[in-house]
C-alpha cells in the first residue's frame, strides 16, 4: 500500500500492529510510544520529511484516549498534575513545531536532536534503576489503589497512594515544562516521553500514579500540535507540513488498542520492571540515532 502524503510504501497492517506492540509496553510508563514510532517511521518506513512530526501528533490524538479512560476508571488520575504539565507544554509545543520546520528540516540533524534528547532521558532512568530507588513491587488494589489529592497550592502538590504520601513543588515542575514542550513539539511526542521519566527520577513519584496524567497532557499538547501544522502549512504554502492522515490513522488505531491493554495491565507490573524497560528502550534508541548521525 502506498501512502500518498508521506510517499511510504508498506503493507497496511504493519503500522497498525507495530503501534499495538509498542504502546502495550510504553503506556504502562505513561508514555504514548510516539518516541519509538518516530524512528520506525523514519528508519523503517523511510518517512523523513517534516510532516512526520504532525503525523506522530495525530497518532497521539487517536491512540491515547483509551489509555486515559482506563486510568480515570481506576481512580489513578492526578488532575492537578495534568493541569501543571499542560499549562507549560502547550505554549512550548508551538515553539517546538516552529523549530522543527525551520531549524531541523533535514533528516541528519533531526537524528542528532532526537538522539541527544533520548539519551538524556535514558541515562536519567538508568541511574534511578541502578540505585534501586522507587516504589518497588506491583501496585496492590487492596492497599488503596486509587489516588487521593491531599494538598495542592503553589508550594506543594501532595497525594496519597498505597498508604504513602508523595509530592513535589508545582513551581519546580513548571520550570521544566516550557522546555519539555519545545522538545516534545519538535519531536512530535507531546512531551510525555520526557516528563514521565523526569517525574519518576527527580521527584520519585510512583510510575503507577503519573502514567494517566502524562498521557493526558501528551494528548492535549498533541491536539495543539496537529492544529498548528494543519493551519501553518497552508498559510506558509508548505503542503509538505500536512500530516499523513492515513498513516497517522493506522498508527493511532493500533495505539488505541495497545494503550488500553497496557493501561489495564499496568497495576499488575512491578514499578522497577516498568522503569527498567523504559530505560533500556530509550537509551538503545538514542544510541542508534547518534550512531546514524556520526557514522
Amino acid at each position: 500500500m502506498r501512502f500518498p502524503i508521506s510517499g511510504v510504501v508498506t503493507p497496511a497492517p504493519l503500522p497498525f500492529f507495530v503501534a499495538v506492540v509498542v504502546t502495550m509496553f510504553t503506556s504502562t510508563a505513561g508514555v504514548s510510544g510516539a518516541f519509538l514510532l518516530l524512528p520506525f517511521q523514519v528508519s523503517v518506513l523511510g518517512f523523513v520529511g517534516p510532516a512526520v512530526t504532525p503525523t506522530n501528533h495525530l497518532f497521539n490524538v487517536i491512540g491515547i484516549p483509551s489509555g486515559v479512560y482506563r486510568y480515570i476508571r481506576e481512580g489513578r488520575m492526578v488532575w492537578p498534575l495534568v493541569a501543571l504539565v499542560t499549562v507549560g507544554t502547550v505554549p512550548g509545543v508551538v515553539l517546538g513545531s516552529l523549530a522543527r520546520i525551520h531549524l531541523l528540516p533535514d533528516a541528519r540533524s533531526f537524528k542528532l536532536f532526537v538522539g541527544l534528547v533520548l539519551l538524556y532521558i535514558g541515562v536519567r532512568m538508568a541511574l534511578k534503576v541502578a540505585k534501586g530507588a522507587g516504589t518497588g513491587g506491583a501496585a496492590a488494589p487492596g492497599a488503596g489503589f486509587s489516588v487521593e489529592i491531599t494538598r495542592f497550592d503553589l508550594r506543594r502538590l501532595e497525594y496519597s497512594f498505597q498508604g504513602k504520601t508523595h509530592g513535589f513543588p508545582p513551581l519546580g515542575l513548571l520550570a521544566f515544562t516550557i522546555f519539555i514542550g519545545v522538545v516534545g513539539g519538535a519531536y512530535g511526542v507531546g512531551g510525555g516521553a520526557i516528563i514521565a521519566p523526569l517525574l519518576v527520577s527527580i521527584w520519585d513519584l510512583p510510575v503507577h500514579t503519573i502514567a494517566g496524567a502524562t498521557l493526558t497532557s501528551t494528548f492535549l499538547t498533541s491536539v495543539v500540535g496537529v492544529i498548528f501544522f494543519a493551519i501553518y502549512g497552508p498559510l506558509a504554502a508548505r503542503p509538505d507540513l500536512s500530516p499523513d492522515w492515513l498513516l497517522g490513522g493506522l498508527l493511532g488505531a493500533g495505539g488505541l488498542l495497545g494503550m488500553y491493554l497496557g493501561a489495564r495491565a499496568q497495576k499488575h507490573l512491578p514499578a522497577r520492571a516498568i522503569e527498567t524497560m523504559l530505560a533500556l528502550v530509550v537509551t538503545g534508541t538514542a544510541l542508534k540515532y547518534l550512531a546514524g548521525y556520526f557514522l
